[in-house]
């Protein structure tokens, strides 16, 4: 199924190139809630850490986000190691890709709406050189408001922000990234409920399914709100396919994943870090990884059905993942 034409621009090697796609509506005719609903699907891992290992700075607030615009096709490699590597759906550079984040770049609305879309495209683009037996799916990532603020907030929550204030922040980018048509937006990295019911408020009526995933220490949010209250949101969101945990520790997968599970009665989205901290004030990451494949089989016993790795997360270890998932 054919989506929308659209026109972007795209700058490389200090040239700026007007380029007209149609965007292809699914890779596969199959639906990621149809996959879901038959076995165990494969995320990728984190998309900083990959490009960061193909020697891109991601140092400024924009992190990835940033090579929308300056170097779109390194962004697209990165989701072809993905795919190569085994995933089955790639996550898209728009984290980070806010109206306000690129204001502050000096860059316009229409120019940062062009970005939003393109990183749809750039994930398909990957997809269609894969060249893969096997059904692939494009997810536009939605980060939560404290991820513009790029101060850490993100792994607190608590903005000062009304749901509604929130809503109005989310509803736009969400619009612009449902039109260029993904499979799934992936609402991620949330550490607050009261966001999660902006979120899931942002995302009705645009057409596209999401899953809600939240940030957790041990059994609440970041923002420590029970996970039980937390996950009960999106229960009766008909628009969410999938609910679960993102950027958190890999020991505290099972026991949200399970929660997860008991409480929406959806499948269980996990794609959890290295086990490392984020230091937001050094702007790096300390501490030891306790990522393994091993884990994978207690997390899909809890309920899990779309895995795979968030931040410091590389290739080797979604080969790793889909090597357990594909030999259950």
């Amino acid at each position: 199924m054919l989506g929308d034409l659209f026109m972007y621009w795209t700058q490389s090697a200090g040239f700026r190139h007007r380029i007209s796609t149609t965007v292809t509506r699914m890779t596969s005719t199959l639906t990621l809630a149809e996959a879901l609903a038959a076995g165990t699907v494969v995320l990728d891992g984190g998309m900083s850490n990959q490009l960061e290992s193909a020697g891109h700075d991601l140092s400024d607030e924009l992190w990835s986000a940033r090579l929308l615009a300056e170097r779109p096709e390194a962004v697209t490699e990165a989701h072809l190691a993905y795919f190569r590597a085994g995933a089955d759906v790639a996550i898209t550079s728009s984290y980070q890709a806010t109206f306000e984040g690129f204001a502050k770049r000096g860059i316009d609305h229409d120019r940062a709406a062009e970005l939003m879309a393109l990183s749809v495209e750039l994930a398909r683009e990957a997809a269609r050189r894969a060249r893969a037996s096997r059904p692939l799916w494009v997810a536009a990532s939605a980060g939560p408001y404290g991820a513009m603020l790029a101060d850490g907030s993100e792994y607190r929550g608590r903005y000062g922000l009304t749901v509604d204030e929130l809503e109005r922040f989310h509803r736009p980018r969400l619009e612009v990234l449902a039109s260029a048509r993904p499979d799934v937006l992936a609402l991620e990295t949330v550490p607050d409920a009261d966001e999660a019911a902006a979120l899931l408020r942002a995302v009705r009526g645009l057409g596209v399914p999401a899953w809600l995933t939240y940030s957790v220490a041990g059994g609440r949010t970041r923002a420590g709100q029970p996970l039980e209250e937390a996950f009960a949101l999106a229960a009766d969101a008909d628009e969410v396919i999938a609910v679960g945990v993102n950027c958190c520790a890999p020991e505290d997968v099972d026991a949200a994943a399970a929660t997860a599970a008991r409480v929406t009665g959806k499948p269980v989205v996990v794609y959890p870090n290295s086990g490392e901290t984020w230091d937001a004030g050094a702007r790096t990451w300390t501490g030891r990884s306790s990522f393994t494949p091993g884990q994978v089989h207690g997390w899909q016993r809890a309920g899990a059905r779309l895995i795979g790795g968030c931040c410091r997360v590389g290739p080797e270890a979604i080969t790793g993942i889909a090597g357990a998932v594909r030999a259950a």
